[in-house]
């Protein structure tokens, strides 16, 4: 059964003004979000991943703005709201946004129950009495022990595994249809990382909201991932569900990032890593832009940019590889066989993300 799209961005450009010089940040990236789905968008740093989503609440810096297309969310353009008030409606209450350090997120001199209370109060309307009751349910769901005792604690008494779980509890506040996990479990060590993403991937059954989840690590995708786009240089390049980008990836991009995989290493060899920098995106990008990195690069990558092929119903790459008229190539032998060695690793009770 086909699901409700929920918010569909269509042609966002996003650009930024860095002394006196203008940096396009985002090129044209159009993609929609599916109830209840989880959407994985991965690439290397900067390369536009929290930017794009940045969009969706009307977070950008104050020298960023975006300078085309629309972003529909709830039948309205996203984009067309200009007051700070009226993204309040939005931002938090219907989609919220979980970040990477827990700590930029907490008022460190405000109790831990405040600023859950806080939320409730201001966008459910209830009073400070049922608040409170609220707050320390959704504590403890989200796995806070004595719940009710730490309520009245500090930031800086609770672990940082603890802090991300509070943080967690306050984007489920108001019931969001959207939650957007910025880098969630990168301050995290493994172990805690996997309790983090576990307990995302429950409450989003219960709650049935959408998830986006930005990351570079390819190993977290694998295990929370329904659909993935992958981002290079401020655009995606390939798009489809976690079987199509893990087992029939096309664009060579994804190729380097799946070789890359540690779970992927030999011992004694070393890991596989992209040569090169991307582009810089204050100049207007010719052709490809990975194709300087790319050692499947024909001369076409360097004049003209590729458009999207369609590889399956639900499957599309940005490459000329895709062309008919273009030299079939294989993908690399590292990730030949990638959805066996991974299910060898699972079976011998490990898993995708280490």
């Amino acid at each position: 059964m086909e699901k409700n799209v929920v918010l569909s961005a269509r042609d966002i450009e996003v650009k930024f003004r860095v002394r006196n010089r203008v940096l396009k940040a985002i090129r044209g990236v159009s993609l929609d979000l599916y109830d209840g789905e989880t959407l994985a968008i991965v690439g290397e740093s900067g390369s536009g991943k929290s930017v794009f989503t940045k969009t969706f609440t009307g977070m950008l810096d104050s020298n960023g703005s975006v300078s085309k297309g629309e972003i529909i969310f709830e039948g309205r353009n996203l984009l067309e709201i200009k007051n700070d008030k009226v993204w309040e409606s939005v931002r938090g209450k219907k989609i919220a946004t979980i970040f990477q350090d827990p700590m930029t997120s907490l008022n460190p001199v405000r109790t831990i129950g405040y600023q859950i209370i806080e939320v409730i109060m201001k966008h459910q309307g209830e009073t400070k009495e049922k608040a409170k009751k609220i707050a320390i349910e959704l504590m403890d769901r989200v796995g806070i022990p004595d719940a009710a005792g730490r309520f009245d604690e500090y930031p800086f008494q609770y672990s940082g595994g603890m802090r991300q779980r509070i943080v967690i509890a306050i984007a489920l506040a108001c019931r969001p249809k959207i939650l957007i996990c910025d880098e969630p479990t990168t301050a995290l060590d493994v172990t805690i990382q996997a309790q983090i993403i576990k307990l995302i991937k429950d409450l989003q059954q219960e709650y049935k909201f959408t998830t986006v989840y930005i990351t570079h690590d390819l190993g977290v995708v694998a295990n929370v991932a329904d659909k993935v786009a992958v981002m290079y240089s401020g655009q995606i390049v390939e798009y489809g569900t976690v079987d199509d980008i893990f087992y029939r990836p096309k664009h060579p991009y994804t190729w380097a990032l799946l070789s890359s995989l540690p779970q992927l290493g030999v011992p004694g060899r070393d890991l596989y890593a992209i040569t090169g920098t991307p582009p810089s995106l204050y100049d207007e990008v010719i052709g490809d832009a990975f194709a300087p990195r790319n050692p499947y690069a024909m001369q076409i990558d360097f004049e003209e940019e590729p458009p999207f092929f369609q590889v399956s119903q639900t499957h599309r790459a940005k490459t000329w590889l895709l062309d008919p008229r273009a030299p079939k190539v294989e993908p690399p032998l590292e990730i030949r066989g990638l959805h066996e060695r991974l299910m060898s690793i699972v079976s011998e009770g490990g898993n995708y993300n280490g």
